[in-house]
């Protein structure tokens, strides 16, 4: 073997032995001092709402208790604490850095957590996720912990849970989330309102019969498309602390012109939001309707059951109408009937009512039954809408709930 040979092969093998060799990381810190934790709450019962975390996405109130939290305990005075959460389906790599700054003392911190906010906002689906959390002090790995959850379609909202301390937490206020005033549908739908000719001008709540008059050209707008009632609450949400509510977005309620009480509440909040009105939602144990400040006092409210919009379907009555005759066949006339007062009844059986003459007296009518048809639930609880202590009745002010709730985006954003 000449020098050569032999040299190359030397240093192969010095390079084959070196790369066998690891460098072994002695612990400079005992985990079970540092006893780290990571918790989810267990209010939520390892269910995650993805529409719950968009909603409060830029809130950090200390009346909201945090979803995740971290405890350590301080190995040493000033050590460096760092928690990274893995990536998931639903978020980005996150790093929470602190300070722990008295040895022996217990610390309890939320961490960061950067949502995937786009993923969350087209989650129509249910699924699991597994966050990762590890805990690194002084940049030495301490511990791992993983929580498994189940996260929900953003669809469904929370409404309440029972919490470890057998307490009531109320999350009915999460509905504002589901009012979208941004909807890049509702110029639209305000231009052809205006073409309705009920409305000349949306200029806000700034005296009560401008009001009455928006109000009555939205809710003609909602009988004209054919907004229909349509119930659907049940979820496969099988969590025995947690109590959820599915709520169709506005893209559902305008595409497939149904809705449920709280739906329609939040679709008509939606564009009176949009036009400077106050909507308010009332929540009652099995019910939700809306109300709205007739005024810029806010000093006087109405109140208007938003399902009524079922009572009728008025598209309907454009295939039965006779524009000759100027009337319906017998079954369409014996469905509306009963909303046409005496006068309109005369003139129609003279034959010199239009049909959308027809249809703004119909629809008129079905707003007043609306108006008053809430009253007396009104009457009888209306100290209970006011009062948190109690978790049956609530009292959703939509402008208010902005300060901390943000509308969950349409999907098409």
């Amino acid at each position: 073997m000449n020098h050569r040979l032999r040299y190359i092969i030397l240093i192969i093998a010095g390079s084959v032995s070196l790369s066998g060799c690891t460098t072994v990381t002695q612990r400079t810190i005992d985990p079970k001092t540092v006893d780290f934790e990571a918790v989810y709450d267990a209010g939520f019962d390892n269910v995650l709402y993805p529409s719950m975390v968009l909603a409060l996405a830029n809130y950090r109130g200390v009346d909201n208790p945090p979803m995740f939290t971290v405890s350590v305990t301080a190995p040493q005075n000033n050590a460096v604490l760092r928690i990274v959460a893995d990536s998931t389906l639903l978020n980005y790599v996150s790093i929470t850095q602190e300070t722990l700054r008295k040895k022996g003392e217990r610390y309890t911190f939320e961490p960061v957590i950067k949502w995937k906010y786009e993923s969350l906002y087209r989650l129509r689906h249910q699924g699991h996720i597994d966050l990762t959390f590890t805990c690194y002090i002084n940049d030495e790995e301490i511990d791992v912990k993983n929580i498994h959850l189940n996260f929900r379609p953003v669809n469904e909202c929370l409404m309440s849970l029972l919490d470890t301390n057998g307490e009531l937490r109320d999350y009915r206020w999460l509905f504002a989330a589901y009012v979208n005033e941004d909807h890049p549908k509702i110029d639209g739908i305000l231009s052809e309102i205006l073409k309705q000719g009920i409305v000349t001008i949306f200029d806000g709540a700034k005296t009560e019969k401008k009001t009455d008059t928006q109000m009555r050209g939205i809710w003609y707008y909602a009988l004209n498309r054919g907004l229909a009632y349509s119930s659907i609450s049940c979820t496969s949400n099988g969590s025995r602390k947690t109590n959820s509510q599915y709520i169709r977005f506005f893209d559902d309620v305008y595409k497939n012109r149904q809705a449920n009480c709280i739906d329609a509440c939040v679709f008509f909040s939606s564009i009176m939001r949009k036009v400077g009105l106050q909507p308010i939602i009332f929540v009652d144990p099995c019910h939700a309707y809306l109300g709205y400040y007739t005024d810029k006092t806010k000093k006087k409210i109405n109140l208007l059951e938003t399902t009524i919009t079922g009572w009728v379907n008025l598209p309907e009555l454009e295939t039965h109408f006779d524009s000759v005759t100027c009337q319906l066949d017998d079954a369409s006339f014996n469905k509306i009937s009963r909303y046409l007062t005496p006068k309109e009844l005369e003139k129609y059986k003279s034959g010199t009512m239009t049909l959308d003459e027809l249809k703004k007296d119909i629809s008129n009518n079905l707003f007043d039954r609306a108006l008053n048809y809430q009253k007396e639930n009104y009457a009888n609880n209306k100290e209970l809408y006011s009062d948190t202590s109690q978790k049956l009745y609530s009292m959703i002010v939509i402008d208010e709930m902005r300060k901390q709730i943000l509308p969950i985006p349409a999907e098409e954003y």
